[in-house]
């Protein structure tokens, strides 16, 4: 028992590491039956937690991402916060989600299933598995390569939009890479490197907070 515990562990933390954004891959294995169970009852009882412009955010959906994250921090050992603390801050991860999807959708931003096929081919290598061997393991922890694709080609489209909302705003001077160097001992590439990805994330940050200030965004979870 105690094996086959670390063993699906293992497989839940191979698909959390995926990619460098985070997938949302982990799940709690669940039957067949267990899982149609839970999407009859989501049914009934589903309702709006958000509105993001003329899209809505349901609970169901909310309870998936609750349910992923619990098992993503449980296999990297992370402690989890307030169960509060945790919906509130994912569901604000789920808007601004939803405010970068609809803006990518109005600039025609896709995946194309070659380039989609790369990145999984790609993240199953990277984990020693082929495909097949990739799918087996989504399959043991619940869940099917379809729908993972599915998660990866949106986070390869959030990505691209963030590259070019946020690259162009990214102005490194030759006076800071030369003082980076110096005080780093790196080189011209490191520096730029390095400068570039702290330069891109304190951009991102601020370009989100633009994009949600401007969104119609109604927050429905305060009293559930």
């Amino acid at each position: 028992m105690k094996q086959k515990q670390t063993l699906s562990r293992r497989r839940t933390a191979v698909l959390a590491a995926g990619l460098a954004m985070a997938l949302g891959l982990a799940a709690v294995p669940l039957s067949l039956q267990a899982q149609q169970f839970q999407s009859v009852q989501r049914q009934a009882l589903d309702r709006i937690v958000a509105v993001v412009n003329q899209s809505a955010i349901m609970a169901s959906e909310l309870e998936q991402r609750v349910t992923q994250t619990r098992s993503q921090l449980a296999a990297q050992q992370v402690d989890l916060p307030p169960e509060r603390v945790l919906r509130e801050q994912l569901l604000d991860q789920m808007i601004l989600e939803e405010i970068q999807l609809q803006m990518a959708r109005e600039a025609g931003l896709s995946i194309d299933d070659t380039e989609l096929n790369r990145q999984v081919r790609s993240i199953a290598e990277s984990n020693g598995m082929s495909l097949e061997q990739f799918a087996d393991a989504l399959e043991a922890d619940g869940l099917e390569l379809a729908t993972v694709r599915e998660e990866i080609r949106r986070e390869l489209v959030l990505r691209e939009l963030q590259q070019r909302q946020v690259g162009s705003r990214v102005n490194l001077s030759e006076r800071e890479v030369e003082r980076f160097m110096e005080q780093e001992g790196a080189s011209r590439q490191q520096a730029q490197q390095a400068l570039f990805q702290r330069r891109a994330n304190e951009e991102l940050e601020v370009w989100l907070q633009e994009i949600r200030s401007q969104a119609f965004v109604d927050n429905r979870l305060e009293g559930s």
